[in-house]
């Protein structure tokens, strides 16, 4: 029997086992290549005018190294790592190895539904079949509606939805803790060496960026980043969560930043590293497995993080516009005070508050930065220093290893009070937080070395004296008065809407 010739698409699912996509493409009667495709338009910031960070980078970078060996390891196939504009290349490609069918993942941005449209398109042109399947969460958003089939814009009706849709379909593959066995018995060597001749230029071309990227890496030479890239050491990060016992109280230590409690896979779930369906399997499996009433309390708050995700990528999915800008139309028109100067000392970690400064060098140093501490810090470019929740949408991206569009824009719009799930009046006393979070400041004395003398009252106070300061700078606001200002603000702000 003529077998099918396939092609399938990485994008944000870097790995070969519990791939849905991957998985329908390897069959028997089929012979199958993969490709990866460096885009020119995201790797040069021209997408959002959000490029991705040096740390998101080396993270996909060598992510996509091992997967190179892995496929090239399963022998008989190859992945294709290339450069140039996916409605260009995928056709080439397809053209060029004489593919019948091409498989991919589907991605939710909105850059990326209209880029897969268009390459699915000019497919079918050809006379190739496409097929497309939700890899990159739990459930699918069309599945997720209220009753009067309207997309969710608060979380808490969202979850309640969720669970009950996955506690009555256990809508994940039951075989997707099985690994793929891609015994594909291609061996035209000679056919093979023709196709890389064709695509010389744009494989040359992505590998000389991939090679310079990780050769200048600060994250290469260093252990400072806590998100371990490939697919192997991601899962085996995710493992350790669960057998170290570290989820066990995850309830209590998840909003401590120097416990270092959390699981650290959220770079593996947005490139798809990790499968979100087996991080979510082996959570309810540990469920079952236990009967003390606080370790399930604790399993339970660590998934209901993974229905925060899903909430974003649902609610980006269906309302693209958030990309753009704030979801409440009105909060367009806020009348932001946007001192620049202010914001590049919060991006720079020299605001004089000790809580803020310290995150935003923990972010600049490791590529990431404590979810507690990702809340305080937005609290206060917005809610302190008055500026666009934007700036700080973009500066997270210059630096997050996990930097994803959807939750990173969820994030600050939630913080801002202008996206769903919103809450006027949210705003996080940074000194309380700090008494609250980091009651030792070892978070702070950790990454501001210069205070480490500093009482820990003193540090929790901000009331640091100028010996002690050994060149830390002096507070740029005040939190109180700077409070009672947005407030002011944003009540003739609303007032005027009316």
């Amino acid at each position: 029997m003529t077998k099918t010739r396939c092609l399938f698409w990485h994008r944000k699912d870097l790995r070969i086992n519990n791939n849905i996509g991957l998985a329908k493409a390897i069959r028997k009667d089929h012979f199958t290549f993969g490709v990866y495709i460096l885009d020119p338009l995201i790797l040069e910031s021209k997408i959002q005018n959000q490029k991705i960070s040096p740390a998101k980078e080396w993270f996909i970078y060598k992510s996509l190294l091992e997967l190179e060996k892995n496929w090239l390891n399963k022998n008989h196939s190859k992945l294709y790592i290339l450069k140039g504009n996916p409605l260009n290349i995928i056709p080439k490609l397809a053209i060029t190895l004489k593919i019948n069918k091409v498989f991919w993942n589907i991605n939710i941005e909105p850059y990326e539904r209209g880029r897969d449209l268009e390459v699915e398109n000019k497919l079918n042109l050809l006379g190739i079949e496409t097929f497309k399947y939700w890899d990159n969460l739990i459930m699918e958003p069309e599945n997720i509606k209220s009753k009067e089939n309207k997309p969710y814009k608060i979380f808490t009706p969202f979850k309640n939805n969720w669970i009950a849709q996955y506690s009555s379909h256990q809508n994940y593959n039951k075989k997707d803790n099985n690994k793929i066995s891609m015994n594909l018995d291609y061996d035209s060597k000679k056919e093979l060496k023709k196709v890389d001749l064709v695509l010389k230029d744009d494989s040359e071309n992505a590998k000389k960026i991939i090679k310079d990227s990780i050769n200048k890496s600060f994250f290469e030479s260093s252990d400072s980043c806590p998100c371990i890239p490939g697919e192997q050491k991601s899962n085996l990060q995710l493992e350790d969560f669960f057998n170290s016992g570290a989820i066990y109280n995850y309830f209590l230590t998840r909003d401590v930043p120097y416990q270092k409690q959390t699981s650290k896979i959220s770079a593996g779930l947005n490139i798809g590293t990790i499968s979100i369906r087996r991080a979510w399997k082996l959570s309810e499996q540990l469920k079952l497995d236990c009967s003390n009433n606080s370790i399930i309390k604790s399993i339970n708050v660590w998934q209901n993080e993974l229905i925060w995700r899903e909430f974003y990528q649902h609610s980006l999915y269906h309302f693209p516009e958030l990309a753009k800008g704030a979801f409440r139309k009105s909060w367009e028109n806020f009348p932001w005070e946007n001192n620049y100067k202010w914001i590049e000392l919060w991006e720079r970690g020299l605001t004089g508050i000790p809580i803020i400064d310290a995150a935003m060098r923990e972010l600049k140093h490791t590529g990431w930065m404590h979810n507690r501490c990702r809340m305080i810090v937005a609290s206060f470019l917005v809610k302190d220093l008055i500026c666009d929740w934007k700036f700080g949408e973009n500066i997270f991206m210059k630096y997050l290893v996990d930097g994803d569009l959807a939750a990173n824009n969820g994030g600050w719009q939630w913080g801002a009070s202008s996206g769903v799930d919103t809450k006027p009046l949210r705003i996080f006393n940074p000194h309380t937080q700090t008494k609250k979070f980091d009651p030792l400041t070892k978070y702070i004395k950790r990454w501001i070395p210069e205070l480490s003398n500093v009482s820990t009252e003193d540090l929790i106070r901000g009331s640091i004296g100028d010996p002690e300061r050994r060149g830390y700078p002096n507070p740029i606001i005040n939190h109180n008065y700077q409070q009672s200002k947005f407030k002011e603000i944003y009540k003739n702000f609303k007032r005027n809407l009316h």
